[in-house]
């Protein structure tokens, strides 16, 4: 897999992760969580024409998938579906904590980051806007879903203000579209304002859509 020639892969704690780093004297941070399965090479396809001021980091999940890759939560073959709010939380915890100690030891300005995720980092990228909402600027949201269990923090409005970019594909097997239009309600509901683009495609970005992520992220 292409994964750039600027790219180093490195261990920061107990964290593998693949690392672009920024020549910039103010680099933005841009975090990029693969999805189910995936590893640390898996989101560096979306990034091809990235500003060269985005300082990114791509983690691997912490936990092993079946059959292979990585996830944001255990396995546990007695769970079925999308996970939730409960499930996920100890690997957003342990995010916040590698994107604060990382950040520090490179100097890298972390107080705002932006965050992008794909399936089930989607999702996390979702729990981690609604758990950290002054800690997140902007959000990309790809082929993923809000996690069940945050219907308090819907009702407190945190991502208020905030601009949140979504796609999905109309031909998506495994998030099917409906779930990701009950999403986009339940960020709106959440106070967000919605960059939305469907294309008919399946589990994947298209290529329209990733040129509107591309512009979502330059603004």
């Amino acid at each position: 897999m292409r994964t750039g020639t600027n790219t180093q892969l490195i261990t920061f704690g107990d964290w593998t992760l693949r690392v672009r780093e920024s020549h910039s004297p103010n680099p933005r941070l841009l975090v990029l969580l693969h999805g189910w399965t995936g590893d640390e090479n898996s989101m560096w396809v979306f990034t091809q024409r990235l500003s060269a001021d985005y300082w990114m980091i791509a983690p691997r999940a912490p936990h092993a998938a079946d059959p292979a890759g990585f996830s944001w939560r255990p396995l546990d073959p007695s769970t079925f579906g999308f996970p939730g709010r409960s499930a996920l939380s100890p690997a957003a915890d342990g995010l916040m904590k590698l994107i604060d100690e990382y950040s520090a030891s490179v100097g890298v300005d972390a107080a705002q980051f932006d965050l992008m995720g794909f399936s089930q980092g989607a999702a996390m990228t979702n729990l981690i806007g609604m758990l950290h909402p002054h800690r997140v600027h902007k959000m990309g949201v790809l082929a993923g879903f809000v996690p069940a269990g945050l219907e308090d923090l819907v009702l407190k409005k945190p991502l208020a203000g905030k601009n949140i970019f979504v796609a999905h594909g109309t031909q998506d097997q495994m998030i099917p579209l409906d779930r990701a239009h009950a999403s986009m309600a339940l960020l709106e509901q959440s106070g967000a304002q919605i960059t939305y683009c469907e294309d008919k495609v399946g589990h994947k970005l298209s290529a329209n859509c990733l040129r509107a992520l591309e512009t979502y992220l330059k603004d």
